[in-house]
């Protein structure tokens, strides 16, 4: 029944019969749809802002940045950067009801920035649904009493140990040193000599399930062979997920992030009351966030550049996201409080996951009498690695790991969901009468498609996979991100004038005061366009070959790196040239509003916009399907 539901949807039907449903009667766009609640709303951006990145790349940035006094340039860098883009590009999207590229018929000659945000969004789509696979292998995995990775089993080699391997020189009564392992010095209660302990390299149980069994890792990415077909299959159950969430858009994934959204903080809490009433819990929380913070790091650019780059990645704009979820805002929705309660419960929910993670995390350098730095880890280290060894000292332990990755799952799946209807908004406008007839079709098409492409993330040989999936993550989660951001903001406030753009946001939430623009202002105008091409140039001229762990990626990986992030990039000056032919050589016309920029519906316009033209179809024009579409309107039908 359910697979002949999906063939119908291909078949062509009477035009009585066709319907959007992604709009309904009662929406006030009845073309494009709105959301069903602002509930709907605030609880998607929250599950898009709120990602895996806020439980395990904080806490180890935390950490590794002086921990309590990390959070002095974390807070700093949000008001500079994160906040004042986040505010821009939800009002940008809610005024003119548009996706991440149409919407730059605000200043057309930089619409490639537009089809930018939406190819990185895909790019990073493919990988981060490879996450969400491993998520759900390890959920997978707990079903069993005895977690496969709490000993060294059959898949292990002989440096598998959960406990110190090495020697060391004990003073005997007679005054003569021997030499002993440290086994037998722990099981006779003897001391060693200082720095006479000599260790050998040892690998965790949970380390080594990581990549022989989970990943099956190779030595480096240019060792691809066949796929790892259980995570394969992980990845095709990951993806059922996001497109039955999604096949009828907003409507649809409106609903499910009441759970998704919601899950992560009840599994924290739960993981936060459990952790603290461990041994040695008190002392990861004070190595994280107590006395051992360390003021004087706020003395390294790096710790501002580390500050800054997790603010702008962690509320994810520039990428194209937030514009394509706020279009289907009510005119007169409060974007402003909106994104002030979202970038706040953003950051606040990173300080309290650390929380969280390091009180399992002291309490598993406790058991293994070891400090907290040698237990931590960074990225995928920390979730696939770190933790789950830590759960293994646990009572219940399959119970704790069970609910550990389904909140990894649920973390992800709220960002994966807002990076797929980007893509879908976007087609969406640009083929409004296609999107309309067929939405369910392209969203299996488009997930089907992305799935193919997340294969080579899951291939063997033992594991090149990963190295394609940190290698996607490397390049095309960085410069191009910062390069779209600065252009964003040149191109709203320097060319299109933030001054215009603040009259455009009080005509939906109302009209403001001088003063309270001024800080707004600054930073639009100065502040956070300086702030993000510093950070650019420095992570530029910074910049070192990429590695996974100890293992440096091969020259040819690190072009292709260069090359994924260049044609993201080459779409800039590409769309530019096509519109300044378009507009027969004339740039300031290219620079200037389209004419069809304004609120989507004619009673929002008011008189600043009564010139915009009412919708095509009530003029009965004929759209036709030119380089244009990428505005979301046939630009000619209009001159």
């Amino acid at each position: 029944m359910v697979i002949k539901r999906i063939l119908d949807c291909f078949r062509k039907q009477p035009a009585a019969e066709k319907e959007d449903t992604h709009a309904s009667s009662e929406d006030e766009n009845k073309e494009r749809g709105n959301w069903s609640r602002k509930s709907d709303y605030i609880l998607s951006m929250i599950g898009y802002a709120v990602g895996l990145g806020n439980v395990w790349r904080f806490p180890y940035l935390a950490y590794k940045n002086g921990g309590g006094a990390f959070l002095i340039p974390y807070t700093i860098m949000l008001a500079l950067a994160g906040l004042p883009l986040f505010f821009l590009e939800c009002s940008l999207g809610q005024f003119s009801s548009r996706g991440p590229i149409s919407v730059w018929k605000v200043v057309p000659i930089l619409q490639g920035v537009g089809v930018m945000m939406v190819l990185i969004t895909t790019c990073v789509s493919i990988y981060y649904n490879i996450i969400i696979a491993y998520s759900l292998y390890y959920m997978f995995a707990s079903f069993q009493s005895i977690l496969p990775w709490s000993e060294c089993f059959g898949w292990a080699d002989e440096k598998c140990s959960k406990t110190i391997r090495g020697s060391c020189n004990v003073t005997l009564f007679a005054n003569d040193v021997v030499t002993y392992n440290l086994t037998y010095v722990k099981e006779r209660n003897l001391t060693c000599m200082k720095d006479s302990r000599v260790l050998e390299q040892v690998d965790l149980p949970s380390k080594q399930y990581w990549e022989k069994v989970a990943l099956k890792q190779s030595s480096g990415l240019d060792e691809t062979g066949e796929i790892v077909w259980y995570l394969a299959l992980c990845l095709l159950l990951a993806w059922i997920i996001v497109g039955a969430s999604l096949f009828k858009g907003i409507k649809s994934s409106g609903k499910v992030v009441y759970f998704t959204a919601v899950f992560p903080y009840i599994v924290l809490i739960i993981l936060l009351v459990r952790g603290a009433t461990l041994d040695g819990a008190f002392d990861g929380i004070d190595y994280y966030i107590g006395n051992q913070s360390n003021f004087t790091k706020l003395k390294e650019a790096e710790v501002w550049k580390d500050a800054a780059t997790q603010i702008f990645f962690s509320l994810s704009t520039a990428w194209g996201g937030l514009i394509a979820l706020s279009s289907y805002n009510k005119f007169h929705n409060n974007c402003y409080s909106d994104a002030i309660l979202v970038c706040v419960t953003n950051c606040a929910t990173s300080i309290f996951a650390g929380f969280a993670i390091f009180s399992i995390l002291g309490h598993m350098a406790y058991i293994s009498e070891k400090s907290v730095s040698d237990v931590v880890d960074s990225g995928f280290g920390l979730a696939f690695i770190a933790y789950p060894e830590a759960l293994t000292q646990l009572p219940i332990s399959p119970l704790w790991s069970f609910l550990f990755f389904f909140m990894l799952l649920t973390l992800g799946l709220d960002s994966q969901f807002a990076m797929i209807e980007t893509i879908i908004t976007s087609i969406q406008d640009a083929f409004p009468q296609l999107m309309k007839r067929r939405r369910v079709p392209i969203t299996i098409t488009c997930c089907s498609i992305l799935f193919l492409l997340g294969l080579v993330c899951v291939t063997r040989a033992e594991k090149s996979g990963i190295y394609w999936v940190n290698l996607i993550d490397y390049f095309c989660g960085g410069w191009a991100i910062l390069i779209a951001a600065v252009l964003e903001l040149v191109g709203i406030c320097w060319i299109y004038g933030a001054n215009r753009f603040i009259e455009d946001i009080e005509m939906m939430i109302g009209k403001k005061h001088w003063a309270f623009w001024l800080w707004w202002r600054a930073c639009w105008f100065f502040i956070s366009p300086i702030l993000l091409t510093t950070i650019l140039v420095w992570s530029l001229v910074t910049f070192e070959y990429p590695s996974y762990g100890t293992i440096l990626y091969p020259t040819w990986g690190v072009a292709l790196g260069w090359c994924l992030i260049c044609f993201c990039i080459l779409w800039i000056p590409l769309v530019a040239i096509v519109k300044v032919v378009q507009a027969k050589g004339n740039v300031l016309q290219c620079c200037r509003p389209h004419g069809t920029w304004g609120p989507a519906l004619s009673q929002h316009r008011g008189d600043r916009y009564q010139h915009i033209p009412d919708d095509h179809k009530e003029k009965n024009v004929v759209e036709i399907p030119t380089i244009s579409a990428l505005d979301g309107y046939d630009n000619d039908a209009y001159l």
